[in-house]
Order: C-alpha cells, then sequence, then structure tokens
C-alpha cells in the first residue's frame, strides 16, 4: 500500500471500523485523555500568573493548553494500541487536536503583535481557514495530488521556475517568518519601552530599529527555505533605490529625518512647539511625521523633515519656565505706582504664577490715550494654555481698578462743526 493510499485511509477506516469493538476502546481513551488534559489545564491556568496583556503569554498557553496536553497524550496511547489493533480512530483524532492547538497558538500571537481591529480579524480567519483547509487534505489524503497539481502550474523565467506550489510556499514561509519576527519585535519593544536606563525618544529608535532588521532578516530566511532564488533582491533593490532617488526623496526624507530627531532628542513627545504659526503639544513622533496637539484639541500632523530644515520654537527644549506679558493702559490722571503695585498683587494671588522668577510690572511708554503698563509673569505649565491665565489675570485686574478708582482709558475724539459762509452772515 503506497503513501497516498494511506493517506486516503485515514477517514475511510476510521469509517468502516465503527462497527468493531476496537472503536469503542479508541473512543474510551480518547474520551480519558481529553477529560484528563482538560483537568490539567485548568490546574495549570489557576497556577500561572494572572496575564499581562502587555507581554506575550507563552504563545497562547493558557488557551491550548487542554487540547495540546490531549495530544500529547493520545501519542503514546496510539503507539501503545496498534499493537493490538489499528488505531483508526487516533489518526483522525490526533490531527484535529493538533490543528485546534494551531489554531489557538496562532490567534494569541497575532493578538499580540497587532492592535485590535478589522485586519486582525481578517488575518485571524484567514489563518483559521488555512488550517482547517490543510486538515481536510491530510485526512481525505488529496495532500499528494493537490501539491502535485499545483507544482505543474507554472512557467519559467531564465534558470527559475515559477509554479504555483513555489509561491505559496514562499508566501507561507514568510507570512510565517514576518509573524516570529513581529513577535520578537514585540518584545524587544516592550522591554525597551520599560527600561529607565534609556531616554523615550532612544526606546523608539532601537525598538524600531530592532522590529525593521527582525524583519529583513526574516524575509531572507524564509525566501530560501521555500526555494526562492533571493538574488533577485538586488534587482529590486536598485530599482527601489531609483525611485527613492526620484519619486519617492521627499517620503525617504522623512523617514530619515524622524530617526535624526529620535536620535538628537531635539523634539521630545511632551515639548510645546511653535511652527509654522501653529502652537501645540507633541503628543506623537512616528518616523514619518510628528503629531502636534494644539491647546483647541486639533491636531497637525507635521513631515519631520519640516522639523529638521525649517526654524522650531521649542518652549520646553531645556526649561519649561514661559513668560508671559500683558499689557495694561491706565489713564494720566491715575495713580500709576499704584496701578502697578496691583498688578504685581493680582499676579502673585494666581496659583500658576511663578515666585522665582517674580512677577513684575512696567511702564512702556506714554501713549495718545493714557500710560502704557506692562505686566510680566512666569508659568511651568504652559500645556495648560495662556489664554486662561490671561483671562484670569485681566478679570481680576480690571476688578481691582475699578475698586480704586483707577481708570482704563479708551479713544475719544472731538468733533467740532464749523459753520458755512452762509450761515456766517446770518
Amino acid at each position: 500500500m503506497n503513501r497516498t493510499q494511506q493517506a486516503h485511509n485515514l477517514l475511510l477506516e476510521a469509517l468502516a471500523d465503527l462497527d468493531r469493538p476496537a472503536m469503542l476502546w479508541q473512543a474510551a481513551v480518547i474520551g480519558l485523555a481529553v477529560a484528563l488534559a482538560w483537568l490539567l489545564a485548568g490546574a495549570l491556568k489557576r497556577r500561572l500568573p494572572p496575564p499581562d496583556p502587555s507581554k506575550p503569554s507563552l504563545l497562547g498557553l493558557r488557551h491550548a493548553a487542554a487540547p495540546a496536553l490531549a495530544m500529547l497524550l493520545l501519542l503514546p496511547a496510539k503507539a501503545l494500541l496498534k499493537t493490538w489493533f489499528a488505531p483508526t480512530l487516533l489518526n483522525v483524532a490526533i490531527p484535529l487536536l493538533f490543528a485546534l492547538t494551531l489554531m489557538r497558538v496562532a490567534s494569541q500571537l497575532l493578538r499580540y503583535v497587532f492592535v485590535p481591529s478589522g485586519v486582525l480579524r481578517l488575518v485571524e480567519h484567514a489563518v483559521t481557514w488555512t488550517v482547517l483547509v490543510g486538515l481536510a487534505l491530510h485526512l481525505t489524503g488529496l495532500t499528494q495530488e493537490v501539491v502535485a497539481v499545483m507544482d505543474d502550474i507554472g512557467f519559467t523565467i531564465g534558470r527559475q521556475r515559477i509554479s504555483l506550489l513555489l509561491v505559496l510556499q514562499g508566501v507561507l514561509a514568510v507570512v510565517i517568518a514576518l509573524l516570529i519576527a513581529l513577535y520578537l519585535g514585540r518584545i524587544l519593544e516592550n522591554r525597551l519601552m520599560r527600561s529607565e536606563a534609556l531616554d523615550h525618544s532612544l526606546r523608539l529608535v532601537f525598538s524600531k530599529l530592532a522590529r525593521g532588521v527582525l524583519i529583513v532578516i526574516a524575509v531572507v530566511i524564509a525566501l530560501p527555505l521555500a526555494g526562492i532564488d533571493i538574488t533577485f533582491l538586488s534587482l529590486f533593490g536598485g530599482a527601489l533605490g531609483v525611485g527613492l532617488g526620484f519619486g519617492l526623496q521627499k517620503i525617504a526624507a522623512n523617514y530619515v529625518s524622524g530617526f535624526i530627531i529620535l536620535l538628537d532628542r531635539s523634539v521630545r513627545i511632551g515639548d510645546l512647539l511653535t511652527i509654522d504659526n501653529r502652537y501645540g503639544t507633541v503628543t506623537e513622533i512616528k518616523t514619518r511625521y510628528t503629531v502636534l496637539r494644539a491647546t483647541d484639541g486639533t491636531e497637525a500632523i507635521i513631515p519631520n523633515e519640516a522639523l529638521v530644515s525649517s526654524v522650531v520654537i521649542n518652549h520646553s527644549f531645556s526649561d519649561r519656565q514661559l513668560r508671559i506679558n500683558l499689557p495694561v493702559q491706565v489713564g494720566y490722571g491715575s495713580d500709576v505706582e499704584r496701578a502697578m503695585a496691583i498688578l504685581v498683587e493680582v499676579a502673585r494671588s494666581h496659583p500658576r504664577v511663578l515666585r522665582e522668577p517674580e512677577p513684575a510690572a512696567f511702564l512702556r511708554e506714554f501713549a495718545d490715550s493714557g500710560i502704557n503698563l506692562e505686566l510680566v509673569v512666569w508659568i511651568s505649565d504652559p500645556e495648560e494654555g495662556q489664554l486662561n491665565l490671561r483671562s484670569a489675570l485681566n478679570l481680576e485686574i480690571w476688578r481691582r481698578f475699578k475698586a480704586e478708582g483707577i481708570e482704563i482709558p479708551y479713544p475719544r475724539r472731538d468733533i467740532r462743526i464749523l459753520p458755512t459762509e452762509s450761515e456766517k452772515k446770518t
């Protein structure tokens, strides 16, 4: 009996042995193994610490423990029972348990690597159907025939023959290698982001570099394992270089600028920036762009090249203290010294105003309508906004001036209407 016929007998022999006593023995062994595996899995879950979403749960051990333990228990049972009769039912049960274990492990791996989204659900469904199709081909014995048909469909380019089987093997190898690379990259990223010895920007740089290097290594290893000649990558690399030189130079400049920003730490998450008349807090630094959140809640997507090639005002680069100037005008008949003292008192009474440097009032100039004064205060929390502070200080200044009779002038013009010649004669 050849290999293909043996594969066909996995399901056919199980159906043919339904009326034999050996099936009862195998069903009893399967039931006992499954029950024992579920008990062991429950005990294992109680002993293991609670799952941490930021850490890998041993590739889904909690969810795949029961079918994996049942499969491991059935393997020696199959070797023992086949000395008395053909374990046809075990030949079907073990691949089923293996497929269930594989699907649960893959699901946990994908959920650890990717954020919850529609893409994640799509990939999970694709993995599930791939495993089910492979299981069905194995149980029905169609694996060899399907492989032969896919190998016959192909064409030759130079010395390389490309068949449907080779393409599928390459895609499968690359996908598995990429998932493993992303999984390892996520582990490294979590460990780097928890490290207190490195600056936050350096953690981002190292995590992104590590993920990129792992992806490249995974592709370079996976393609030769699938039987694909990787010498064509040199041609692809040349074409990519030409594309970057002409059409993608802006994108390449943004990516390079992103790594420069992360390395030199000129802009960090939480900094207050002013660039191109935009003021806000840096909330994210990506490899291509930086997100600047304004005080009104709007977010500006700024290309990293703009942060490198243009003038950027960083209000919190080395010191988070920020100076705020409030102009005030009083009438010429007012007590200017008392008005300046009131300005300082109002500033000192506000909790956001720093005591060092202390607030100060200055006489700027003698204007047409009154005397221009200016209150200078310093704050250390510019991310809380300036408009609310200006409003609170101006409102209290208005109240104090009104209570003490200090005039805040406003422009006034006197209009004199001269009589005409006819009016003068009369």
